[in-house]
């Protein structure tokens, strides 16, 4: 592979903004970030790590189809995702094994990054988007049974925290490697608090499927955003909640403990339809997916049809982020929670994962691992 350079405005490093950088890749990695450029218009920030993405382009992450499963992969790299984790949705635990063994080879050859499961272990209270008949209890064979089908590429499960078995499914899946996020639960602040003591140490998507915040019962959402154990997920897409209350968000935690995140379905980017999520179906309108209800109402918001470039450019624009936060928390600290050192920093050794932004926090160009997948300029 031929070294390369690239020469932008402003660079964001671990060290703070470097302006008219010039960034040296070799071998696919970055050799340095240094001052001295000046032929370069836009920022650099280090590629997107999206850790909750169930699909796209028509494609839910584990069909038996590899191909497909790439097809979705592509389609989210070239909206800056250069590195991700595939999210299922609650199935029957044999269909979830073969869904974890599929992705699993993907992660063995290098295309994912790790397998995020969504459910079954969800509470039936907060179940959303999720088959109310397929939610289980973790009981522990059948904990083993995903852990043993996951391997080492299963790297993150959402728990109701307050189901029976919780407990141990939480040492257990921790004990495995597997990190435990809070979620879909219907557990009060202080179950939530004992969870986080079990090991528990990430909240799924923030807000939604939990309990709201009430001045006399506040629920789980002020204990995630004020323990530094625990990092957030927010889906910054202007459906899931208000602008402000991401700017809150981000204010209580701080960068270093929120990650952007999608939650995208298949419905990304083919547009307005029917889709199938799990067994259930959704509609999508104007972007917006619902599941579809037996009285024809709108149903519990199905996922997304966000991509990490509009979530960037949503928390730079409608937020209100400054664009060394938004790169924070689009790659750096999900990348470092999830232990992922080859990623998440434009720094010397870490694979040359790039995204060009503008002023405004527009996607204009992606690097993977020193190779183009949009070249500067000719971004979607």
């Amino acid at each position: 592979m031929t070294p390369q350079r690239i020469e932008v405005a402003h660079a964001v490093t671990d060290e703070g903004v470097l302006d008219d950088a010039v960034i040296e890749i070799d071998g696919g990695r970055i050799v340095s970030v240094s001052p001295g450029g000046g032929g370069g218009t836009y920022w650099a920030v280090p590629g997107f790590v999206d850790t909750h993405t169930h699909g796209a382009v028509g494609v839910s992450f584990g069909d038996p189809d590899v191909q497909r499963n790439l097809d979705a992969i592509a389609y989210h790299r070239r909206h800056g995702s250069t590195t991700m984790f595939a999210s299922t949705v609650t199935e029957p635990i044999d269909k979830l094994e073969q869904q974890l063994r599929t992705l699993r080879g993907i992660v063995e050859s290098g295309e994912l990054a790790g397998i995020h499961l969504e459910g079954p272990f969800l509470a039936p209270e907060r179940k959303g988007a999720h088959a109310l008949d397929l939610l289980r209890a973790p009981e522990p064979e059948l904990v083993e049974r995903l852990i043993a089908a996951g391997g080492p590429a299963l790297k993150m499960i959402t728990l109701a925290v307050e189901l029976p078995h919780a407990e141990e499914a939480t040492r257990r899946f921790v004990d495995a490697g597997v990190a435990v996020a809070f979620g879909h639960s219907d557990a009060d602040a202080a179950m939530t608090a004992m969870s986080i003591e079990w090991g528990a140490n990430i909240a799924t998507h923030l807000f939604s499927a939990m309990r709201p915040i009430h001045h006399r019962e506040p629920g789980p959402v002020p204990v995630l955003l004020s323990d530094e154990r625990v990092m957030v997920e927010l889906i910054c897409d202007g459906i899931h909640h208000a602008p402000v209350i991401a700017a809150m968000s981000i204010d209580a935690a701080g960068p270093g403990r929120v990650a952007l995140v999608t939650d995208a379905m298949s419905a990304t980017g083919k547009g307005d339809g029917r889709y199938i999520l799990g067994d259930l179906a959704v509609e999508v309108s104007d972007g917006t997916a619902r599941l579809v209800t037996d009285d024809g109402t709108p149903g519990a918001i199905a996922g997304s049809t966000l991509t990490m470039a509009r979530a960037f450019e949503f928390v730079v624009g409608e937020v209100g982020i400054g664009i060394p936060d938004a790169a924070r928390m689009a790659a750096t600290t999900p990348a470092a929670w999830h232990g992922l050192t080859d990623v998440g920093r434009l720094a010397p050794g870490r694979y040359a994962d790039v995204c060009l932004v503008d002023d405004q926090g527009r996607l204009h160009g992606v690097m993977r691992r020193g190779e183009w997948i949009v070249r500067p300029g000719a971004a979607d």
